[in-house]
Formats: structure tokens, sequence, C-alpha cells
């Protein structure tokens, strides 16, 4: 708690704390909406021959601690107060650790919609903020859309103090720093931004840092998200340049390279930055087998991603015109043609899918098993008979929707439906030109992105032989004994 205390600037109080008791509690009422909320709470209290007030709200505050506290309080005399009661209080008489000295009211608001208690004293011309608070919080179970056949089944939560304490668990050098800022007009959100002091590029702190203290929003409505498009914009660009992870292993590995990581609280998604297209690409699964079977995984996963977004626009160039196949890839066509055209099947075809996606992220648990049956045997087989589908339009974008699942980023699944949709469009209206002409911009656009002025294609373009060999085989931990160069790292040995 102490640490927090130094991240605000010392610029003269527009409200000091004032030794009218009166006048102050009159203040943090007012401030704090008591009598208004149900949820903030006021004790008026009497100890020691003194006026005493206690701000809390309800829910946030360990009633046994401030129980115990103000037992404590109750049995002291007037005279153990003497000369200065605020001293007196925090250094003999309220024994918790995390104790703070507030002489600015504006602050003392702030630290009790926080969830820290405000200790009141007649007489004082500052308040004691007791942070006794604790949140609803989950237990830190894996994250679903990042599970591990070996390794650690825990997972980030939406409390950042937990989310540090993750983290810590698995960093124990004292180089690792976890900076505390706060973000947003109104919500006043805690943002952490964490990375390696002698590793991390102080160059690419102070510029977080300096973003991070710019961001001019009321709220973060969507926590990290709304961090990231305050961060990176792009607002029409489908590829994240940062990578979310619910993981601490995963966050820790990233901390050891020299990334930097910004936490926000209430959200367990941490934001890794750099990043780039590749590095979006690893999986902690990976380095929990052997290099060779690693290594498998990885190409396997490369191979997914590329069929995600070429193999759809591909086959129907083909199918589209037939003349391209010689006679012995002439099955790769249609054989029977349905009674929609083949471009209007693919469209409905993949929306289809989204709205599955859709309707099975809003169904219990229990029934998305009976939504997906519904939708593979009911509605896929009876499309089919109809005529409405053909059975190769229906397989192609089931190969092209399996590789989207397999990419390990979330976010970049999605980008790349969307690059392969637009792929797709551009090859139904132009042919070969179109298909050729929009692989072609595709690229460009990715040599053309930057993630914090780190190439989004790097170490492919540009081209770095040590690091790309990194990206294309899974070498075994004894021989990556550099830092990424990409990352301009103060210790770029590892060993």
């Amino acid at each position: 708690m102490g640490k927090k205390g130094n991240v605000f600037s010392e610029k003269e109080s527009k409200h000091p704390v004032q030794k009218d008791y009166a006048k102050n509690i009159e203040f943090l009422k007012k401030e704090l909406g008591y009598g208004k909320s149900f949820d903030m709470i006021h004790l008026d209290l009497q100890y020691a021959g003194r006026n005493m007030g206690i701000f809390v709200v309800d829910g946030f505050a360990k009633d046994k601690i401030l129980h115990f506290l103000m037992k404590l309080l109750s049995g002291l005399d007037e005279e153990q107060l003497e000369p200065n009661p605020i001293d007196k209080l925090m250094k003999t008489y309220l024994p918790y650790i995390e104790l703070k000295k507030e002489k600015d009211l504006d602050m003392a608001t702030w630290w009790v919609m926080s969830g820290a208690c405000c200790l009141v004293v007649e007489g004082a011309d500052e308040v004691i903020i007791i942070d006794a608070r604790t949140y609803p919080v989950r237990n830190p179970n894996e994250p679903d859309l990042e599970r591990v056949v070996r390794g650690p089944h825990d997972g980030f939560v939406e409390t950042i103090i937990f989310n540090t304490a993750l983290t810590r668990r698995r960093i124990r050098d004292n180089s690792l720093r976890m900076e505390y800022l706060r973000v947003g007009k109104r919500s006043k959100s805690d943002i952490c931004l964490s990375y390696i002091d002698d590793i991390a590029d102080p160059r690419m702190v102070k510029h977080l840092r300096e973003s991070l203290k710019k961001i001019s929003t009321d709220g973060l409505a969507m926590g990290e998200k709304t961090i990231d498009e305050f961060l990176t914009g792009r607002s029409w660009n489908p590829y994240l340049t940062v990578r979310y992870t619910e993981r601490p292993d995963t966050a820790a590995v990233h901390l050891f390279e020299g990334h930097v990581l910004v936490m926000v609280d209430g959200s367990p998604s941490v934001i890794i930055t750099p990043m780039t297209f590749w590095g979006n690409l690893q999986y902690p699964e990976e380095y929990r087998e052997r290099p060779v079977v690693g290594g498998y995984i990885r190409f396997a996963r490369y191979f997914a991603v590329l069929m995600s977004i070429f193999l759809l626009p591909l086959w129907f160039l083909f199918a589209s015109h037939p003349e391209l196949l010689g006679d012995n890839m002439s099955f790769i066509g249609v054989k029977k043609p349905g009674e929609v055209p083949l471009f209007i099947q693919v469209l409905l075809i993949e929306i289809g899918i989204d709205i599955l996606r859709m309707a099975t992220i809003h169904t219990p648990k229990e029934m998305a098993g009976a939504l997906g049956l519904i939708a593979a045997i009911i509605i896929g087989q009876t499309a089919v008979q109809v005529g409405l589908f053909t059975n190769e339009v229906i397989l192609y974008l089931a190969l092209a929707a399996i590789g989207t699942f397999a990419t390990p980023s979330y976010e970049l699944g999605l980008a790349n439906r969307l690059s392969r949709l637009g792929l797709f469009i551009v090859t139904a209206i132009f042919g070969v030109p179109g298909f050729v002409i929009g692989t072609l911009c595709l690229i460009l656009m990715l040599v053309r992105m930057k993630s914090f002025d780190v190439p989004y294609m790097w170490p492919i373009l540009p081209f770095s032989p040590r690091s790309a060999s990194d990206v294309v085989v899974r070498k075994a931990m004894p021989l990556k004994n550099r830092r990424p160069v990409m990352l301009h790292t103060e210790d770029p040995d590892r060993r």
C-alpha cells in the first residue's frame, strides 16, 4: 500500500483535511453519497475521549479486522493519544500492516471508493487509511482458451493483487517491477505496469508509462481492451499488435524475454507488449513436450493457420475455374452443384458458423452439446439433402474453421477469419488476379504493421537468421541463450 501512495503527484490539495472534525465528516458524507447509497457505511464512534468516524463500502471491508481494531481502540485512554493522535495510532495502537496517512480529502474519498477504510479523528489534520479491503474473487482456475495437457492449471483472476502475486510466485527476482497507475476519470481503475528492470528496454517502459498516463476517458468499460485501443489505435485493422494471456506461466516467460505487461484490475487478461505475428502463434504446450514433439505440434499449428486463411479462397478459385486443374486433380471441384450459387453458399455458411459460435457462448454448458448436435446433423444434413449446400462447401469450410480454432490466439483467429472472407470475396469477383492481388495486399499489410516500433512479421520480414530459426524450429531450452534482439533488452544474454 505504501507504493501506491507514491504514484500521486505532490500537488496542493484542493480539499485538505482540517482539524475541524465536523467539516471533514460533512465533506466525506457528501462526496461518498452517504444516505443516498445503501452500501456506504459511516460509523460515528468515540474512543479515548475523541470523536472518530469510519467510512467504508459494505462488501469491501474485512469485518473481522475492523472489529479487532475497533476493540483495541475502545480500550484506549485519552492521554494515550497525546500529543499526536495520528502518529500514536499508526505506530502503537493499530497493529495492522497496510496503513497510510492522508492529508487530502479527495484522495481519502478515492481510497474509500477503492475499498479501503477511512478513519477520521477529531483534532487531527490527517486521516488514516486502513487497507482492510477484500474483493469477491473466483478461484484461479485454468483459462478455457489456453488449456494444456501438461503444466500448471492456474490462471489469472479479476483482482489485480492476486494476479501480481501469481506472477511473483514464478519470478522471485528483486528486479521485477510492478508499477501502479490509475486510469479513468470516473472509474479510477487500477493499472499495473510489470517488467523486469534490468532486462526490459527502458525506452519501451517509458513509452508505455507515458501513454497510459495520457489516456483520457471517464472509465475503462471493457478493461484491458479499452487500454489496448488507446495504446495501439488501428481501428480498421483486425490484427492485434499485442497479445492477451490468462496464464501466469505465459506472462512469466514473456517477462524473462524482456516484454512489458499491462494488468488491469477487474480483468483476468494480461496485455503483453510488444508482440509479433509469430509470437501470437507460440503456445505453452510446445514447451511441455520434447523438442521434436513440440516442433511437430508447431508445424501442425502453422499449417492449420495457413489453411484457415487460404484454403477456402483457393478451393473456390479451382471450383469456379476447373480449367486450372489437371485431370488428376479434378476431384477438388464440385460434382453436384446445388440450387444456390457457390458464392452465396460460402457466405451463408461463414455467417452461420459465427452465429453458431455466438449461440454456443450464450447457451448453458449443459445444452451446448445438444446445440452442436442440432447444427451438425439436423441443419447441415438437411441443407445438403434439399440442395441448399453442397458437400464440398461444407467440407472445405469445416477445414478452414478447424484451422481457425487451432490458432492459439483467439483474437488472431478472428483476424484470420476476416482475412479469409476478404480474400474469398475478391477471388470470387476477379478470379485468379483477385486471389493473387488479395494475397499480396494481405502480406504487404502485415509487413508494414508495427507493434511499438517492432516489425509485426519479424523475424521473417525483416529476416533475422538466429531468431527465424527459433520461430520455425522448437529449440531445446539450453540452446535458447539469447533474448529476442527486437526487444532491445538491457541484458540480452539469458545465461
